[in-house]
């Protein structure tokens, strides 16, 4: 079974928010598109709502009348522990309220350090204090599901990448720099492959997910494109912006003295082995279910070099 229409509800606003809005407009969906301000620049016919997905009551208004519901929200990363899980548990019952379909955008930081590719069935083994929030996010949301409240599904992505996406691992630090010539600094090992995920690519796939019966659940590692070494990704991206590449890493005392001075460096040097070993995320199961609607990295690259040379430094 499939969801023709009906309404689409979007909690957050941001990169991946925005690449899930624009995959229901081009289906013809009705989307309501929420966040704390109630306002965004949408195409014409997305209606925008203020919310505080935190407070059930205004989740569950904000979800009234929803076929499918989008968690797509995002915390302040020094503040996941105490803000995350509640966001998640109004989008629950909102989605409960309305009888909508939820599906919840994750990383996957709740598997911790691990020496393979990560597969669906991979333990919740985090020791980190985000992967620990994540584990816990994720077995309430399949506990909701199992226990008849709500008809969820979880779909997992890796670093993503792609318009909208200022913060990320390649990021405005990376792009900006690439268009201009310049040196494009990363951390972590330049050599090691790293899976890095289109967030169009991810959109597609959230919405595909609430389209699906099947999907209700489960856990799924949507599609990326092949997973190269970070070198490689850079290169690609040098060589579309028609410069010959210029590429760094930033070195890990470096890192970890910066962290000492800016709160959000400090979060991020927990995570630093994502970038330091290989990490490889597998979507064999999603591409056997579903099939792989995932675009090439140079083309990715390309739309986001676009939008990147559209849309200066702010």
């Amino acid at each position: 079974m499939t969801i023709d229409s009906g309404l689409h509800v979007v909690f957050g606003t941001g990169p991946l928010g925005l690449a899930v809005m624009q995959q229901l407009v081009a289906k013809g969906q009705p989307v309501r598109m929420v966040n704390r301000s109630g306002q965004g620049d949408y195409p014409e016919g997305v209606e925008a709502a203020k919310g505080d997905v935190s407070d059930p009551a205004s989740a569950r208004e904000t979800c009234e009348g929803a076929a499918v519901v989008y968690n797509c929200v995002n915390a302040p990363y020094d503040k996941w522990p105490t803000t995350f899980p509640p966001l998640q548990a109004g989008i629950i019952e909102g989605a409960a309220s309305a009888g909508a379909r939820l599906v919840s955008a994750e990383n996957t930081y709740m598997y911790g350090e691990v020496s393979v590719p990560q597969t669906e069935d991979l333990p919740y083994a985090a020791t980190t204090r985000k992967g620990r929030v994540r584990a816990q996010m994720a077995e309430t949301l399949m506990e909701a599901h199992n226990g008849g409240k709500v008809r969820a599904t979880i779909a997992r992505a890796s670093d993503f990448y792609g318009p909208h996406v200022r913060f990320s691992a390649v990021g405005e630090r990376t792009f900006y720099p690439i268009l201009e010539g310049k040196k494009a600094s990363v951390i972590g090992g330049l050599d090691v492959p790293h899976t890095y995920t289109f967030v169009k690519d991810f959109g597609k796939s959230l919405v595909e997910l609430g389209e699906r019966d099947e999907a209700l659940g489960e856990i799924w590692h949507i599609p990326s494109a092949e997973t190269l070494t970070t070198r490689e990704f850079l290169t690609i991206a040098f060589e579309e912006a028609g410069h010959d590449p210029n590429i760094g890493t930033l070195p890990k005392p470096v890192f970890w003295l910066v962290g000492l001075f800016n709160s959000s460096v400090r979060e991020v040097r927990e995570m630093y082995y994502e970038f330091d070993k290989p990490f490889i995320v597998d979507h064999g199961k999603y591409e056997k279910a579903f099939g792989n609607n995932s675009t090439s990295v140079r083309e990715a690259i390309r739309e986001t070099l676009d939008w990147f040379r559209d849309n200066p430094k702010r």
